[in-house]
């Protein structure tokens, strides 16, 4: 098996018309969070090396660690997490953003959150560890689109 690489859809929508598309396909919220929970599992590895106070993500109360790369023309996130469930929230975000450019990343909100009901079955620290990712990887985006 090959190692995953994100970007896995040409653009941002489509890869979140897709995550949309996969989980209209479950019927309910315990299949859901188990869908979660495998996607987790398919996060390329992180290296240990990695999981160092430098590269935690604050405001998650599991232990998420976030390694930026790249530039404006292509950005890469590296992440990985100590809880099954937000390391599935971590893989959607690294989907819908992870190999794109600055613009694209600014120019893309996260509807995938609302079009697939996850803002209301989310616990609020795991709410507010997905909004500090999603605001890690904007300020990102910002930075290297001003450099």
């Amino acid at each position: 098996m090959t190692p995953l690489t994100f970007p896995l859809e040409p653009t941002a929508a489509e890869a979140q018309a897709a995550i949309a598309d996969e989980f209209a396909f479950f019927g309910d919220w315990s299949e859901r969070y188990q869908y979660l929970i495998d996607l987790g599992r398919k996060l390329p590895a992180f290296p240990d090396a990695w999981k160092t106070d430098a590269n935690r993500l604050h405001g998650c109360q599991s232990m998420v660690w976030v390694v930026p790369s790249g530039d404006a023309d292509r950005l890469d996130f590296a992440a990985a997490s100590d809880s099954a469930i937000v390391s599935g929230l971590v893989y959607l975000a690294l989907r819908v953003y992870s190999g794109r450019s600055a613009a694209e990343i600014l120019a893309t909100e996260p509807e995938y959150i609302a079009a697939i009901g996850l803002a209301k079955h989310l616990s609020p620290t795991r709410s507010n560890g997905l909004a500090a990712l999603l605001a890690f990887i904007r300020e990102h985006a910002r930075a290297a689109a001003g450099a």
